[in-house]
């Protein structure tokens, strides 16, 4: 180890790090670690991290819901002086986001980048560290799409474009999402896609019903459709002369009123999962075989709630 990050109370004057420099110097003859000295830790909104008042986190803990290259980033990239943020609850998503945009950054060269910046993210990694290109968002959605099943993630990851040759890699991202979804993950983050249509589809209006027919029709026709390529296309049923928004025309037999995109989406998410929202539809919908994204809007589009009594 040529470099070990620790709190400022380990740094005082006589304190752990003066110790065991000596120890590593006089009894094993080796170079003590370049110490990184960091302010406190601050976990979430329980206040600094001390195991005698009970904030405590472990780094085997934090490694189950982050992966390593983003908790190295974490330290690496708050200035000595600063208190650490880790907040592993909805902040968490935002702390990764910010990672991926400096990876891809960095990959592709892009002249915006600093010099700080770049080697922030060359410290961040470490040899043996997986470095998965799906991003943590898009796992979260996966790993519920898939109900956790690592044989059905595998099929997603590789039906989205992304090689799947690297599977310790997909695994460890796969049980990050898990762990993170159990313990920390906000409501809103969490979803559970239905076996048969949601009773709540009957609350659609004529226009959602006639945009989820339609929707149906187009995709039914189409090879593979990228997660893009689903966004764009339902924002397409607002410009006069798509395809879709033709398909909706004839369907309701009426020219095509003034569209609200969040009424599609609310379409897409209720007929789906039973709820007004949901993770980001591009990812979600590409998430699904195509024959299952036909079969249920069809449904959700000519569904009548059972009469009871």
């Amino acid at each position: 180890m040529t470099v070990e990050p620790f709190g400022k109370d380990h740094a005082s004057k006589g304190g752990s790090y003066d110790t065991g420099k000596r120890i590593v110097r006089e009894i094993y003859g080796h170079e003590p670690p370049y110490p990184v000295v960091y302010e406190w830790i601050m976990l979430g909104k329980q206040g600094a991290m001390s195991s005698s008042t009970g904030v405590v986190i472990s780094i085997s803990d934090m490694l189950g819901v982050v992966p390593p290259e983003v908790l190295r980033y974490l330290i690496i990239r708050t200035k000595p002086e600063k208190h650490i943020q880790f907040d592993p609850g909805q902040p968490l998503l935002t702390l990764v986001d910010e990672y991926e945009r400096l990876r891809i950054q960095f990959r592709g060269n892009d002249p915006s980048l600093g010099i700080f910046e770049r080697r922030i993210y060359e410290l961040s990694r470490a040899t043996g560290i997986c470095q998965s290109e799906i991003p943590f968002k898009q796992m979260v959605t996966i790993y519920q799409v898939a109900r956790g099943d690592f044989d059905r993630i595998l099929k997603i990851v590789q039906r989205s474009g992304i090689s799947t040759e690297d599977e310790k890699c997909i695994k460890e991202l796969a049980d990050n999402v898990s762990e993170w979804l159990e313990l920390y993950a906000p409501p809103f983050a969490k979803f559970n896609v239905k076996e048969n249509v949601p009773v709540q589809v009957a609350t659609l209006s004529e226009l959602q019903k006639a945009f989820l027919s339609a929707f149906a029709t187009i995709i039914e026709t189409r090879g593979e459709i990228s997660g893009e390529e689903y966004h764009m296309l339902v924002y397409s049923a607002k410009d006069e002369g798509s395809e879709l928004n033709r398909q909706i025309t004839e369907k309701l037999n009426t020219p095509v009123p003034q569209v609200d995109q969040k009424d599609l989406f609310k379409a897409i998410y209720t007929s789906i999962l039973g709820q007004s929202s949901g993770p980001k539809a591009g990812w979600f919908l590409s998430s699904f075989e195509k024959e299952f994204l036909v079969k249920r809007f069809r449904e959700a589009s000519t569904y009548i709630p059972e009469k009871r009594g």
